[in-house]
């Protein structure tokens, strides 16, 4: 199909309100355009448009512009529809055919993780991450996989102090010192490990997904009985991982880091 000439006033309306979600409050029309390096009346024009959707909200006693309430009933009906799982729950169900252990999905929030997806594997015994559970993001394969993908100041801003790492069964870092070289190692080799830290006996191997920002935007993990799966074979099955987080990175509109590491983030 041909580009229709509406498509650049729309990639420019887009600009505009990311611009104005970026900015963090309402702006003057002035400062949109100077910033955006657009003419005022192109602005002009897209705010009116936006304006008219409920995308844009005009105050006119201070001259500025502001997100409308349209975007965030876009936002809220993102979040019924919950895409992520849904884009992964196909590709977690055939993960857990694929190496016959249970999988799930993690996204990070705050210093915990937040499961959203759990697919058992056929006999498989019930563990601690069903959805909705949060547990310490430092603890766990999945939060390590994310964690792995941040820069070091957001590590060093998430971790400030002892106080930040809490315990389960004594096994895991218990201060920003000691996570760094398991997130170090998880960038080198490209996916992330846990051995107890959540559940004695039972360990996970994790990677994560990536969305269009290159953000590491959910870890996808198989968990698995320690006594069943030794470590020397742990390398084959983050293959198997990376290739299911690939595909999720592709449909999130994403690029994967996971042949080698995480790309320095």
């Amino acid at each position: 199909m041909g580009e229709s000439s509406q498509v650049p006033a729309l990639r420019q309306g887009i600009r505009v309100l990311r611009h104005l979600a970026r900015h963090g409050g309402p702006m003057p029309a002035a400062s949109i355009a100077g910033e955006l390096d657009l003419p005022r009346s192109t602005v002009y024009h897209l705010l009116n448009e936006l304006e008219r959707e409920g995308l844009v909200v005009h105050l006119p006693e201070e001259r500025r512009y502001g997100l409308g309430i349209g975007v965030f009933e876009l936002g809220t009906a993102y979040t019924r529809q919950a895409p992520l799982a849904r884009l992964a729950r196909p590709l977690l169900h055939k993960l857990v055919d694929d190496v016959g252990h249970g999988a799930h999905l993690a996204v990070l929030h705050g210093r915990e993780v937040l499961y959203l997806l759990e697919e058992r594997a056929l006999g498989s015994p019930s563990l601690v991450t069903g959805v909705g559970v949060r547990l310490p993001a430092h603890l766990t394969a999945s939060g390590r996989a994310i964690l792995a993908g941040l820069s070091p100041a957001q590590v060093r801003a998430l971790f400030p102090d002892p106080s930040a790492f809490p315990d389960r069964h004594g096994v895991g870092p218990r201060r920003l010192s000691a996570l760094r070289p398991l997130l170090a190692e998880a960038r080198r080799r490209g996916y992330a490990t846990e051995d107890g830290a959540v559940t004695p006996g039972f360990a996970s191997v994790s990677v994560a997904a990536s969305d269009h920002t290159g953000y590491p935007a959910a870890g996808i993990a198989v968990t698995f009985d320690r006594d069943t799966v030794p470590e020397n074979d742990w390398p084959g099955l983050a293959v198997r991982i990376s290739s299911v987080a690939a595909e999720l990175s592709r449909r999130l509109g994403g690029t994967t880091t996971h042949s080698g590491g995480y790309g320095g983030r």
